[in-house]
């Protein structure tokens, strides 16, 4: 877990610098410098609109007394990809656009799935149902 995290939050913030640097030297520092603002603000709004339609599949679902989970993995990649878009940088915002974007959030959200049911079949994790 200690690797984990210590990749998560000093590798990745190294290599995003680093290819921000890159980037900024090939197309100058403006035009990166706006991309960066510019899939920030396309992607937050984006993950917005999309987010509002995954509420209402749930909400939805739930009236009809079903259980909405692939809207709430949805909910929580829509989530995590606006997050992810709005921090600067290029690894982050191709990581955030993946997961807000239907055609390429159904590919992880299989994955996701398939590693929430070997948890759930190892009994790493449980739910009770009240």
């Amino acid at each position: 877990m200690f690797l984990r995290l210590f990749l998560l939050f000093t590798l990745v913030p190294a290599m995003e610098l680093y290819l921000i640097i890159k980037v900024g030297s090939v197309i100058g520092a403006l035009n990166t410098i706006f991309i960066i603002i510019l899939t920030g603000v396309l992607g937050a709004y984006y993950a917005r609109s999309q987010g509002f339609r995954v509420i209402s599949n749930i909400q939805w679902k739930m009236q009809q007394g079903t259980l909405p989970g692939d809207d709430l993995i949805n909910g929580a990649m829509l989530l995590l990809g606006g997050a992810l878009l709005i921090t600067p940088g290029f690894i982050t915002d191709f990581t955030g656009f993946a997961l807000i974007f239907p055609p390429t959030r159904e590919i992880v959200k299989r994955s996701v799935r398939s590693y929430l049911q070997r948890k759930i079949d190892r009994g790493e994790i449980r739910f009770n149902i009240h």
